[in-house]
């Protein structure tokens, strides 16, 4: 079992920067491939960005398309700790966002365990 719990959403205006955390608890943090999903009010949860388990120091990372060049993901496995780097932000991307964690090497199929979610707001 591990608890993730985001934070650093708000509102911000169009163009502007935000950096999402993941802290994870738990001593296993380095073996789960983790990911970041977002919902979108009427729409479905969607995938945003995954990186695989850190086994090595380069850990495969992917990114959805419609966000690919405005975001990086990225750990720290000292700081049990995920991060989402989100730039040039959009009215589009409001939504809640959720940290995942996965039980295996590679962020793919349904995640096994969620955060609660934190709020990002981007106004035109």
């Amino acid at each position: 079992q591990v608890q993730l719990v985001e934070s650093g959403g708000g509102l911000v205006q169009a163009g502007a920067s935000l950096r999402l955390s993941c802290a994870a608890d738990g001593r296993t943090f380095v073996s789960y491939s983790m990911g970041w999903f977002r919902q979108a009010p009427g729409k479905e949860r969607e995938f945003v960005a995954g990186i695989g388990a850190s086994w090595t120091d380069n850990p495969r990372m992917n990114y959805a398309e419609s966000m690919k060049g405005r975001i990086t993901i990225s750990r720290d496995n000292a700081e049990n700790t995920l991060y989402l780097q989100m730039n040039s932000l959009k009215p589009e991307d409001t939504a809640v966002y959720y940290c995942a964690a996965y039980r295996k090497s590679v962020p793919t199929g349904t995640p096994d365990y969620w955060g609660q979610g934190t709020q990002v707001t981007v106004s035109s």
